[in-house]
């Protein structure tokens, strides 16, 4: 098994992982976190299945089943592929699906967002699929600023101040995004062979250790850029909106405990509605409206 670090978690896994960092503990054999197989499913972990801290969930690409993967108390993967899937779209189920499930299970809150460090804080863009928050965090990544976590963003909420803590240095981008922010589409690798959505690896401008979340950005379409704060009762509602694996973990205690940790985060950390123009071209006046929103936030402390 190879060893790499991840949510501030060491991670021993079968296949590898390459959008992950190489762990230390490569050398010094320090015990894992969590542990990921590659095999079939055995009988035994076919009857813990119980919908929570033993999950059983079917993983697809459209209409065409990758495979399943089990994941057990936040520190053990199983995933079970159907044959003839190649490694690259596994592993976007591990550290997708599967990894979403085993944050939770950790009782982390996730959510769908993408976070960047500002002013020594964790500040973050949340929202779904194709809403800009990958190309958000790698315009302010293109003006040297450090980035968390891309899409899947883990924030330990049982300490006074929520913290996000890291993912891995690796932003998704469509081919028009990866332009608008400087790279050359052809030069990035595709995700997997099945989407045309292209990843760009990192070694420097990743941000290893956690920090209290200052902002969360609910993104938004409008006719022009602007902030304005939102009032408790939406930012909870976008916060369950925009929460990964909330269909996935449905048994009482989990649903409970997501939603008293959205309304801690409500009460702990800033919510803002970001209307913007969903234009490319617009970017470097969004990152500007930004960064001069968190330098007035940080004045008024």
């Amino acid at each position: 098994m190879l060893a790499y670090s991840a949510y501030n978690l060491c991670i021993h896994s079968e296949i590898p992982l390459p959008e992950l960092i190489l762990s230390d503990d490569n050398i010094v054999g320090r015990s894992p976190d969590v542990i990921i197989h590659l095999r079939k499913l055995s009988p035994r972990e076919h009857s813990a299945i119980d919908g929570g801290n033993s999950f059983l969930g079917d993983s697809f690409l459209g209409e065409l089943k990758v495979g399943k993967f089990f994941v057990q108390n936040g520190r053990q993967i199983v995933i079970e592929p159907v044959p003839g899937i190649e490694e690259a779209v596994i592993r976007s189920v591990i550290l997708g699906p599967s990894l979403s499930v085993l944050l939770r299970q950790r009782r982390f809150l996730v959510l769908h967002a993408s976070c960047v460090r500002l002013e020594n804080t964790a500040v973050a863009f949340l929202g779904h699929s194709r809403w800009g928050k990958s190309t958000l965090a790698e315009a302010f990544h293109t003006k040297g600023y450090n980035i968390l976590t891309d899409d899947l963003m883990a924030v330990k909420m049982d300490v006074e101040q929520p913290i996000v803590f890291p993912g891995f240095p690796q932003i998704k981008l469509w081919s028009d995004a990866a332009t608008s922010v400087g790279h050359t589409p052809k030069n990035l690798p595709l995700q997997h062979s099945m989407t045309e959505k292209l990843v760009h690896r990192f070694t420097e401008g990743f941000c290893q250790k956690p920090l209290p979340l200052k902002r969360l950005y609910v993104l938004d379409k409008g006719t022009q850029h602007s902030i304005e704060p939102l009032h408790p009762v939406n930012a909870f509602l976008d916060l369950v909106r925009y929460s990964h694996a909330v269909n996935l973990l449905q048994t009482p205690d989990f649903t409970k405990a997501h939603f008293e940790q959205c309304q801690r985060l409500v009460k702990q950390v800033s919510v803002c509605r970001l209307q913007r123009r969903f234009s490319l071209d617009a970017l470097p006046d969004l990152v500007k409206l930004i960064e001069e929103d968190i330098k007035e936030a940080v004045c008024t402390i």
